[in-house]
């Protein structure tokens, strides 16, 4: 019983990991979605409507570095349109620029985890985002 249990968990895990493998739109939209949270919870310490948490900081941080890594493989040409993608035709057209502005954002992000302080949060913070900025800028189709 406990064998049939740990096989159908590696069937039903593989198919997951396949079905994630064929749909890379849904899985870079899934993986944006994270870093936007991640940038509200930032934003707010950032501003200070919540309090600095040195723990919540490198939570940020390693959620958009995660991303940066992940990113730049969930564009194959087969995901240039369908399912409601934003990303811009430049994507692939510009594949080093588009690497390297995930290279910056996850270098930027390995520096803000070392931030210990609100400043040092402050300053990490509005460099991370200002990649955010440029890459949606570049890289994505405005609706």
């Amino acid at each position: 019983m406990i064998r049939t249990a740990f096989v159908l968990l590696s069937l039903a895990l593989g198919a997951t990991a396949a079905m994630a493998e064929t749909n890379p739109i849904a899985e870079r939209q899934q993986t944006m979605k994270a870093v936007s949270a991640a940038t509200r919870e930032g934003a707010a310490m950032a501003k200070g409507d919540m309090p600095f948490d040195a723990g919540k900081a490198q939570s940020v941080f390693k959620t958009y570095a995660d991303a940066a890594k992940k990113m730049p493989a969930l564009f194959p040409d087969s995901s240039r349109s369908g399912g409601e993608t934003t990303a811009s035709p430049k994507v692939w057209e510009d594949q080093a620029g588009f690497k390297a502005a995930f290279a910056k954002f996850e270098a930027d992000a390995e520096a803000g985890a070392k931030a210990g302080d609100l400043a040092d949060f402050r300053t990490a913070f509005g460099a991370a985002t200002k990649n955010c900025g440029a890459c949606h800028e570049a890289y994505r189709i405005k609706k």
